[in-house]
């Protein structure tokens, strides 16, 4: 990946190796890329931290975890995750639209992850240094 001030080299070609560009990212969300079916989110959990319950309504999302070791939640209800399983580098969660889920760090070093929304879920461009930052730009 270039290093410049670029946040998000969407509707163009791009080529990246996905792992470097995730385990590099400090950030708790940066969009990699945009496009008009589908969007690419890095993402950096801090120990103990998580992502945050949460659903899509108009969302499916691929995640990938390539570092780290994480709890992942789902369920059709915010009441009612009954999938739940531990996973760590090189395991893919798919989330359909309306599914709860949360993903919450369990390891000892940040767990770095991409995610892929289809359509794109977040404005082009978005930068988050921290999730307390993504919360009080999406109320």
């Amino acid at each position: 990946m270039e290093k410049n001030n670029r946040t998000d080299y969407g509707n163009e070609p791009f080529i990246v190796n996905i792992e470097s560009a995730s385990c590099e990212n400090p950030y708790y969300r940066r969009i990699l890329w945009t496009g008009d079916d589908l969007q690419v989110s890095l993402m950096s959990i801090p120990i103990g931290d998580e992502v945050g319950l949460e659903r899509h309504p108009d969302n499916d999302q691929f995640i990938r975890i390539e570092n780290g070791c994480a709890q992942v939640q789902m369920g059709n209800s915010a009441e009612n995750l009954n999938i739940q399983n531990r996973v760590n580098s090189s395991y893919a969660v798919m989330v359909p639209a309306g599914v709860w889920h949360n993903i919450k760090n369990i390891g000892n070093v940040p767990l770095k992850i991409y995610t892929i929304y289809a359509p794109p879920h977040h404005p082009k461009g978005t930068v988050h240094e921290t999730r307390k930052i993504a919360e009080a730009a999406e109320d």
